[in-house]
């Protein structure tokens, strides 16, 4: 007898949240379910809720409606233990530029209550994660914009929190630094913390979430894995290449009918053939080549990106880096 798999933690519920500024309802009702040991992203332009969301969930202002529940505490009810629980990082670093790092640190140290010893300790600890043993000593104003990030999100680490909001945390970063944050968000979701994570970036949601909410004007319109989204919209495709035309000719006549419409290109010598990017339907694909013996020479499969899925549901471009 088999055990079935245990349900999991749930790091973040929000059921009905809606929150309005003066006429202006920026949050109509959104629902929200992140799990524990995950990375959420929520996705949409500017002026679409995302800071919001992050705001109320942190305690930072209220929800006009609605409830949620943070780290397993109720957010209207228990902010006090909601607040002990997180970590903040917001679009503006909280770093004190005339504080050197290493101070900046033992500053949040002291806030949290950790005692000297023990803020020593922790201090150290994320002074070497982080890549800024070397530069502890140095005023933070001397800190690359990579290194000012680093540090702002080791000081939300100070208190060991369970869940963080990392908001837009690497706008205006250098890929290299970009790159150095994601790394650091994949290691602190490893360890068992939950990152929800707001961002412009398509690129930067496919990379890091298990799950992508989209945002637009205040509702939740679409949500899924980086590939559920993809699927749902059209344009992927599988292109088939050969090595001469009397191949590429067979391969349109054996998918026929089943291609839909499938394009060809003789000078390239490529048959284009509609795809929703599941492997099912890839192995139907090559099964009918296989049955009417068509050579191909490469294959490749193309699905739509983000920045398609996003278009589609929202009519706006996001940033690119």
């Amino acid at each position: 007898m088999t055990t079935p798999p245990r349900p999991a933690i749930t790091a973040i519920t929000a059921t009905g949240l809606r929150r309005s500024f003066g006429d202006h309802v920026v949050l109509d009702g959104i629902d929200l379910n992140v799990p524990r040991g995950t990375v959420f992203s929520l996705l949409g332009a500017n002026g679409a809720g995302k800071t919001t969301t992050v705001k109320i969930l942190s305690t930072l202002i209220r929800a006009d409606g609605g409830s949620a529940r943070v780290a397993g505490h109720d957010l209207a009810t228990e902010p006090d233990a909601v607040r002990a629980a997180i970590g903040v990082t917001g679009q503006f670093s909280a770093v004190d530029n005339l504080l050197t790092g290493q101070e900046n640190l033992h500053l949040m140290a002291d806030l949290n209550h950790l005692g000297r010893a023990a803020g020593r300790r922790r201090v150290a600890e994320l002074l070497d994660q982080f890549g800024l043993a070397d530069a502890a000593g140095k005023p933070a104003v001397t800190y690359s914009g990579g290194m000012r990030r680093r540090l702002d999100l080791a000081m939300t680490l100070v208190g060991t929190p369970q869940v963080i909001f990392l908001d837009e945390p690497t706008t205006g970063l250098d890929p290299r630094s970009r790159r150095g944050m994601w790394q650091i968000v994949r290691d602190l979701v490893a360890g068992g913390v939950t990152i929800f994570l707001t961002t412009q970036y398509l690129d930067e949601a496919d990379e890091l979430a298990d799950r992508i909410a989209v945002l637009d004007h205040g509702r939740i319109v679409a949500e899924g894995t980086a590939d559920e989204l993809k699927r749902r919209i059209p344009g992927g495709h599988v292109e088939l290449r050969f090595a001469d035309l009397a191949g590429l000719e067979s391969a349109a006549r054996a998918v026929g009918g089943a291609a839909g419409q499938a394009t060809r290109d003789s000078d390239a010598l490529a048959l284009r053939v509609p795809h929703d990017g599941s492997l099912h339907a890839l192995k139907a694909l090559l099964d009918r080549l296989d049955e009417h013996v068509v050579e191909v020479d490469s294959l490749s499969v193309h699905t739509p990106d983000l920045d398609d899925v996003f278009l589609a549901l929202t009519g706006e471009k996001v940033a690119t880096p």
